[in-house]
């Protein structure tokens, strides 16, 4: 019975998320770390992130039944009922929320509570049914915990994590195409209207390659404005070229689905070497841009 309530937090966004509120926390720590102050915004986020996925698969109960990758879901199977599941969110997210506003900082709970709002509300209620823009609203939510790591340390909404916002937010849509075309009858049975079901695969990689240079140029503005040095000037364009690469190679594959499992997979390993990279490439700036 806990494996059932572990997968209801569907672990591999919590360890996606996990691994970008590290970025953002190493990005703002300039290599000094407060281990303590990490162990607990790392707790706080994660918290939250799986009280929005308890709550986005009682949402997705009639979905989840359509598609195969998801039939064997605790709601689908009604292991678990709504009720329970709704309190189980209601916990993980009461304690994520109190770690974040007591032992972090109001600037990191705002940002929980926005990307929370978003996937929750925003996302997971309406627009994931009603819209081709799902993907752009969903972004919203994705590119949270970065700034919620980069917050904690800073105490400030700079132009860094604005920077970081942005670049993680661009970075979702190729990325959440890759798994729609990977898993295509699914999305196109249960009505879903993601990009590559309610337009075409074709405009779906084309559109993709837009996004994976977007995501580039938003996030070599770190180096631009003095957050990060030379060496990861040069990780982040060698794994950005490689991608579009890939991208390309999507335009004379045979196979979509298998093009677009390699996509996607290399999406989450630039992320992870780009946000795990920001440990020992992150400088101080000459000039600081605060927001608020």
């Amino acid at each position: 019975m806990l494996k059932k309530y572990i997968f209801l937090t569907k672990p591999g966004i919590l360890f996606g998320n996990f691994v970008t509120t590290l970025g953002g926390y190493f990005l703002a720590a300039q290599g000094s770390v407060d281990f303590l102050l990490l162990l607990i915004t790392l707790l706080g986020t994660t918290l939250v992130v799986a009280s929005g996925c308890v709550v986005n698969n009682v949402i997705d109960q009639d979905i989840d039944q359509k598609m195969q990758r998801t039939l064997n879901r605790a709601m689908v199977k009604k292991t678990i009922s709504p009720s329970v599941a709704l309190a189980y969110a209601f916990v993980l997210g009461a304690i994520g929320f109190s770690i974040l506003w007591f032992w972090v900082n109001a600037y990191a709970f705002l940002f929980a509570v926005i990307g929370f709002v978003v996937y929750v509300v925003f996302y997971s209620l309406w627009t994931k049914r009603t819209t081709i823009h799902q993907t752009v609203i969903g972004s919203i939510s994705g590119a949270s915990p970065p700034v919620i790591g980069y917050t904690a340390v800073s105490h400030e909404f700079d132009l860094a994590a604005l920077i970081l916002f942005i670049g993680y937010a661009l970075w979702q849509m190729p990325h959440s195409w890759a798994i729609a075309v990977y898993r295509f009858d699914d999305y196109k049975n249960a009505g879903v209207p993601i990009l590559p079901v309610a337009r075409s695969i074709l405009r779906t990689k084309i559109e993709s390659l837009i996004y994976v240079v977007l995501f580039t140029i938003s996030m070599n503005a770190l180096y631009v404005y003095g957050y990060t040095n030379w060496l990861y000037l040069v990780i982040l364009n060698a794994l950005c070229i490689y991608w579009f690469y890939i991208g390309v190679l999507g335009f004379k594959a045979e196979n979509d689905q298998l093009w677009a499992k390699r996509f996607f997979l290399f999406s989450v390993i630039l992320i992870t070497i780009v946000s795990l990279c920001f440990s020992f490439t992150s400088q101080v700036p000459a000039t600081k841009i605060v927001f608020f």
